[in-house]
């Protein structure tokens, strides 16, 4: 998955982003070959057929560009799938069948790393020990020996990136957290670096709710371009999605909504500095700090979970007040975005009260022709989401090196000739 920012913008007369034509044409050259390496490693194009689909281009300049991309080991094909007619067709899938990357997605108190596969597959997951209050310099080399692990295990020579889904701001050109409000320590330490550094493949490090929105949108249907993919943990976050692609904004901060000042918070002081911000009111930190207040003996948002779950009447009232708050912040996105879906993860989502009421005020505040045809579900992936957009990002970034490394053209779509292939990480 890829992403859309103001670099990405910058246009030259008659050429608009990402190598369209001003008129909205396919890409061509390098751009084409990039998109298809992006649409085949997030698991939204599996065929030739689907990829011509989603670029607009034809037939004959795909199947010339995926063939240029086998050729060079990027993109490998196996097995047939089932077609309305013709042929069967071939399946196609970034990288070789046996390549890998490893992820972690980082909570304050653990960590769930695993193996991602192209296309989304994941395997030996599992949650370990981290602790992100003792700083990076502590933290990441006990994490990296569980990555480490788990690539001797699968086979070294075979890992082509790590990703890593952290909870902050992240910038993620820099690969570093910038001002995180509970991470002590970690603001501006390069982490893609450090771990470029110990594996020797590209790394990338990024923000947990954007990892969560690159791995949905691997598994969803391809109609659904425009998304929202919300994060409701002890803090919360939103990932955007559009037209298929990670929008981060000017800054890389689309999708922030945490900070969004309500009614209701006005005196509630916020780690961002404010008063009345979302989090105060509708994070698990907050339905703690609500509950606490109440008498109820609760201290994290596992306990929060486990009392609503069995019908505490306070729990459930402060369940469905926080997916209220959370509703109303959404209505205002959603009406102004017009997406296909949004889709909710984090540990709150497993809440039916929770969800009912985010579901009511998007119904209840939204224009019904936004709602007509719009999604509102849990993340299908679960509490995997997160691990499976971060190791997606790391073989993207791994594939665009190899792609730069071996010139970024592709013979019979750009004038200049392919380049021999370097050796790959």
């Amino acid at each position: 998955m890829s992403e859309i920012s103001a670099r990405d913008r910058k246009t030259t007369k008659g050429v608009s982003p990402r190598g369209t034509t001003a008129r909205g044409s396919a890409p061509k050259g390098a751009a084409l070959a990039t998109r298809v390496l992006e649409l085949v490693a997030s698991g939204q194009a599996s065929s030739r057929a689907e990829l011509a689909q989603l670029l607009g281009a034809a037939a004959s300049t795909i199947s010339l560009t995926v063939a240029e991309l086998v050729e060079r080991g990027l993109i490998a094909e196996e097995g047939t799938q089932s077609s309305t007619g013709g042929r069967p067709r071939r399946v196609l899938r970034a990288g070789s069948t046996d390549e890998y990357a490893v992820a972690a997605d980082v909570g304050g108190r653990h960590a769930r790393i695993g193996v991602v596969l192209p296309g989304g597959g994941v395997g030996d997951v599992t949650n370990v020990p981290f602790e992100i209050a003792d700083g990076p310099e502590t933290a990441l080399p006990l994490l990296a020996e569980h990555l480490e692990s788990l690539a001797e295990q699968r086979g070294r020579d075979r890992l082509r990136g790590v990703g890593l889904s952290l909870p902050g701001p992240v910038d993620v050109s820099a690969g570093a957290v910038v001002l995180p409000s509970r991470m002590p320590g970690w603001n501006r330490f390069p982490v893609a670096a450090w771990l470029e550094e110990r594996f020797g493949v590209p790394a990338v490090v990024d923000n947990d709710a954007n990892c969560m929105a690159v791995g949905e949108q691997s598994v969803r249907p391809a109609e659904h371009r425009q998304s929202i993919t919300v994060k409701i943990g002890s803090a919360i976050g939103a990932g955007v999605i559009a037209d298929g692609r990670l929008y981060r904004g000017a800054t890389g901060a689309a999708g922030d909504i945490t900070h969004i000042r309500i009614d209701g918070g006005a005196d509630i002081p916020c780690s961002c500095g404010n008063t009345g911000c979302l989090e105060t009111v509708a994070s698990g930190a907050a339905l703690v700090r609500i509950l606490r207040e109440r008498g109820l003996d609760v201290a994290s948002p596992e306990d929060v979970v486990q009392l609503a779950t069995d019908a505490d009447p306070e729990a459930t009232r402060a369940v469905r007040r926080a997916g209220d708050h959370l509703g109303q912040v959404l209505a205002a996105n959603v009406n102004f975005f017009n997406p296909d879906a949004v889709y909710l993860g984090g540990i709150l989502s497993t809440l039916e009260p929770f969800m009912a009421a985010v579901r009511s005020q998007l119904y209840e505040s939204c224009h019904p022709l936004v709602t007509e045809h719009l999604t509102i579900e849990r993340a299908v992936l679960g509490a995997d989401a997160g691990l499976v957009g971060a190791g997606l990002s790391a073989l993207q970034r791994a594939l665009a090196r190899a792609l730069g490394d071996a010139g970024g053209t592709v013979t019979g779509t750009d004038r200049t000739p392919a380049a021999t292939p370097s050796r790959r990480d």
